[in-house]
């Protein structure tokens, strides 16, 4: 069984993170939130950050394969768990480093009208791209991790158990927000004061990443933040905002957009204003997107808007939002339909730059962290 631990997490953080309050409303929720102006209120108060301090692992034991490696297990009932039904877990790695990764994996997706998505997670972590401690010139390489698996179907931002197939009978555990929170509470227990975070995901976790930001900042409030964001960049069909809403109705994940924020989904139906809304909020986070210009996944499968349609918004969206931010926002676009980088082949270039050398200088801080595109 996963464990309550609300009231005795919430206390040891608020005395872990003193510069911020605590606060708890009515459902119960004693997330460490900041002051009045701390980042993301607007959407704290709506309740996302719900389940922060929920969930205790029931098991935690080093990996059979790599034994820097530690999976975290939750237990089932109303708590974390896959879509199929099966329990969930997450997996660190300590490396004794003051700086932290925060990884969420990617894997497809599942709504009322579509479902393709991962159903269930496997322990450990991948030793793929900036995944892989043993990469050479892999800039993360010496830094702890936290890998965050997916299996909710809704970008790591749902909390919806769904009966799609309407036989009346609960098929679809879409709780990526327990999910979520609970590995995030794994993070902070693990790795308290890292001086700073990349927070990185791939498809479905480049979106998810999107949605983590407001609760990693919320547990690591002075930390700074650099995020990439690849192949989840939050171009979505052109002119139908209606099709974020549905997602999002399906999924129980509105509160992550604030009503002050009216373009926020677009009436051209993108939702790259979030991105302007989140860096208006957050002054120290810096932001990298990554996108093949037709990625065939997102603009055919998932969109079904085509590949020149999508490179069309991917552009157009790409250049407003580095206009915005032009020095915390900058773009890596490859040619082609393929999708994904970071866990992939990290020589893959965009505008004679590679995968290694962008994501490097940026975490450098060197100038030479620019937007490439071929």
């Amino acid at each position: 069984m996963f464990t309550h631990s609300k009231t005795l997490y919430a206390l040891a953080l608020c005395g872990l993170v003193a510069t911020a309050g605590c606060s708890d409303n009515n459902g119960g929720n004693n997330a460490v939130v900041g002051p009045a102006t701390v980042p993301y209120q607007e959407i704290i108060d709506q309740g996302i950050t719900r389940y922060q301090g929920a969930y205790t692992p029931m098991l935690s034991e080093a990996d059979d394969t790599d034994d820097s490696v530690v999976n975290h297990s939750f237990g089932g009932g109303d708590g974390p768990l896959c879509i199929n039904g099966t329990e969930y877990s997450m997996a660190t790695r300590d490396q004794g480093s003051d700086e932290l990764l925060i990884f969420l994996e990617g894997g497809g997706a599942c709504w009322s009208t579509f479902c393709q998505a991962t159903q269930q997670v496997e322990t450990g972590i991948p030793k793929n791209g900036i995944l892989d401690p043993d990469l050479p010139g892999n800039p993360v390489a010496t830094w702890n991790t936290v890998y965050v698996p997916y299996c909710d179907g809704g970008l790591h931002a749902s909390d919806a158990d769904n009966d799609y197939d309407g036989d009346g009978q609960v098929e679809s555990f879409q709780r990526g927000l327990h999910n979520l929170s609970a590995a995030l509470d794994v993070a902070v227990s693990a790795f308290p004061a890292p001086k700073r975070i990349l927070l990185a995901g791939n498809s479905a976790g480049g979106f998810g990443t999107t949605y983590a930001l407001p609760l990693v900042r919320t547990l690591y409030p002075d930390v700074p933040i650099e995020l990439i964001n690849d192949s989840g960049v939050g171009v979505s069909v052109p002119g139908d905002p209606d099709y974020i809403r549905l997602l999002l109705s399906d999924w129980n994940a509105e509160a992550f957009f604030p009503p002050s924020c009216e373009t926020c989904i677009g009436a051209d139906g993108h939702i790259t204003d979030y991105h302007k809304w989140q860096l208006a909020q957050d002054d120290n986070l810096q932001l990298g997107l990554m996108s093949y210009k037709q990625d065939f996944v997102i603009g055919n499968v998932f969109l079904q808007i085509g590949g020149a349609a999508f490179e069309e918004a991917l552009l157009e969206e790409m250049a407003d939002l580095e206009a915005a931010y032009p020095e915390r926002v900058h773009s890596f676009i490859a040619d082609g339909t393929d999708h994904t980088f970071l866990q992939k082949d990290l020589g893959i270039t965009a505008g004679g730059v590679s995968v290694l050398d962008w994501v490097t200088a940026m975490l450098d801080g060197s100038a030479e962290w620019q937007s490439t595109r071929d």
